[in-house]
């Protein structure tokens, strides 16, 4: 009888892990930058799906392209499912924005490169850091807040 309640949990999880796997991940990063390869490397393990790597020196076009605002900019971009991933956005966001699909939403950010996040690690030291969803109409929201 208890398993009975366990199911509906278990499908719904199969369900997320679907959408983030069925996904394309494509990546956009500077070729002399290295905490994007830890980075992509951390979506790799957490979600298990392939990224394929993009290298270029003109990353402010292809943000500028994708509609990312300034004030959010990091080091790298990523496409994901038609959304766009800037920044070291931890694995477990970019999931849930594929779960969730919030209405308008264009993408996530996390702006700068906050020591502790995903890529940034070094060893105990962590700042404080929010992953903001910014949209279409150019708000924004909080979505994660980490630290």
């Amino acid at each position: 009888m208890k398993h009975r309640f366990f199911a509906p949990a278990l499908l719904f999880l199969a369900a997320c892990t679907g959408a983030a796997q069925a996904a394309t991940y494509e990546m956009f990063r500077d070729p002399n930058c290295g905490c994007c390869g830890k980075w992509a490397e951390h979506v790799r393990t957490e979600i298990e799906v392939p990224v394929s790597e993009t290298i270029t020196a003109d990353m402010a076009k292809v943000k500028l392209e994708r509609g990312v605002p300034r004030d959010l900019w990091s080091c790298h971009t990523m496409i994901v499912d038609g959304y766009v991933i800037e920044g070291h956005v931890p694995a477990e966001q970019i999931e849930r924005l594929l779960e969730e699909k919030p209405e308008g939403v264009r993408g996530l950010a996390v702006p700068g490169m906050p020591i502790g996040s995903p890529g940034m690690e070094m060893g105990d030291r962590t700042q404080p850091y929010q992953v903001i969803a910014f949209r279409e109409n150019g708000s924004r929201v909080v979505f994660a807040t980490y630290g």
